[in-house]
Formats: C-alpha cells, sequence, structure tokens
C-alpha cells in the first residue's frame, strides 16, 4: 500500500515528467499523447485511493510502469481484479481544454487489463485541471 505522501509525490512527478522512450517488444510503451493512441504497459500498484484502504471503500488507484496512473472516488472491480504485473492496453480518450500553463491533470484514458479482459476508464488525477 502506497503512503498518502507518496501518492503526492508521484502525482507531482507526473505533472513534470514527458513520456519516456518505449521499450523493445511493446512491454512498456509512454504514455499516450493524443486522444485515440493506446500503449502497452503493465500495473506496479493497486490500491485505495485513501492511505490505508484495502477495501477500495474511497476509491481506487493504479499506477502503470510507464509513470501512467489512474484514480478515482468509485471502487473499479476491474480493477480490484487484477493483480501487480498484469499487462495493459491504455488509451487516452480525453484531454481537458482550457487548463493554465502546466497543469495537464484530468487525462481520461480507457485502459484494458489484457489477462482479464476486463476494461475500466479513469483520470489521472482526483481533480481535473485548474481544480484543487
Amino acid at each position: 500500500m502506497m503512503t498518502l505522501s507518496r501518492r503526492i509525490f508521484l502525482a507531482a512527478l507526473f505533472l513534470k515528467i514527458s513520456s519516456s522512450p518505449g521499450m523493445a517488444g511493446g512491454k512498456n510503451q509512454p504514455l499516450p499523447t493524443k486522444v485515440s493512441q493506446c500503449a502497452e504497459t503493465s500495473i506496479t500498484e493497486i490500491g485505495g485511493r485513501l492511505e490505508g484502504d484495502e477495501t477500495f471503500e474511497t476509491g481506487t488507484f493504479v499506477v502503470f510502469a510507464n509513470e501512467g496512473m489512474q484514480i478515482g472516488y468509485d471502487r473499479v472491480e476491474a480493477i480490484v481484479n487484477s493483480k501487480i504485473g498484469d499487462p495493459v492496453r491504455m488509451c487516452l480518450t480525453d484531454i481537458p481544454k482550457d487548463c493554465p500553463p502546466g497543469d495537464e491533470r484530468g487525462r481520461s484514458y480507457r485502459t484494458t487489463n489484457l489477462r482479464t479482459g476486463e476494461s475500466w476508464e479513469m483520470a489521472d488525477s482526483q481533480h481535473m485541471c485548474g481544480g484543487a
């Protein structure tokens, strides 16, 4: 389980990083940058939205090897059913418009677990750009 301070650190880091080059074989491709683009990577962490929530009552949090993440206030069964190391395909579905310079929060991805076949759609932040 990741601590809240680590989640905040990762969120801040995510806002600053550029996508890194993908690895050979398509196992860890960089995050998509255009709507409808997809990338393959794997799950590195799964947890409840808030620290100590092992039942996902406060929401769901998932981190990927390509430095992407998704977080939301709902319990997402497709994520709960996933395991660390599962291969996934992330497709960018929405990029917020009219965001303050440098605030890239709120990108939405449709992610499919390639082991289970289950999919979910969530944003990369609890708040949209320009929000809290």
